[in-house]
């Protein structure tokens, strides 16, 4: 049997809601889970932040186990500090032509000429110390 962790939608109609399972790769997205993770609430709060809880002990352990993340559930460990980095291909469309611009390794976003300008003369400051 193949674990996946992956996101299963709750909420109504332009409302998400999503918890965090560790769930058998045959099973329906909403289906039958193993065990609930943690959960994920995309809309912003009054704060403006996405909230997000992860019982990091227990996803730790089904990772521990062979337990594959799909690529939100990946993304959001990543950000939770539990993952390191998904690769980065900026791509337009499948098959279409890559798209060159350099990608943040943090954030993820596609940086602008004005940072590629200042990591450049950061770069040249800490060289010629």
């Amino acid at each position: 049997m193949a674990v996946r962790l992956r996101l299963s939608r709750f909420g109504c109609r332009n409302k998400p809601f999503y918890r965090l399972m560790a769930a058998d790769s045959r099973s329906p997205r909403d289906g039958k889970h193993l065990e609930v993770l943690g959960y994920y609430n995309p809309l912003p709060g009054q704060d403006g932040g996405k909230r997000m809880g992860v019982n990091f002990d227990r996803v730790k352990y089904w990772l521990s186990v062979g337990a594959q993340p799909s690529d939100p559930v990946q993304r959001l460990l990543f950000r939770a500090g539990l993952l390191p980095p998904p690769p980065m291909l900026a791509m337009g469309r499948k098959g279409g032509p890559r798209d060159m611009r350099p990608v943040d390794p943090l954030s993820g976003r596609v940086m602008t000429e004005a940072k590629q300008v200042k990591q450049k003369v950061d770069e040249d400051e800490s060289e010629s110390c």
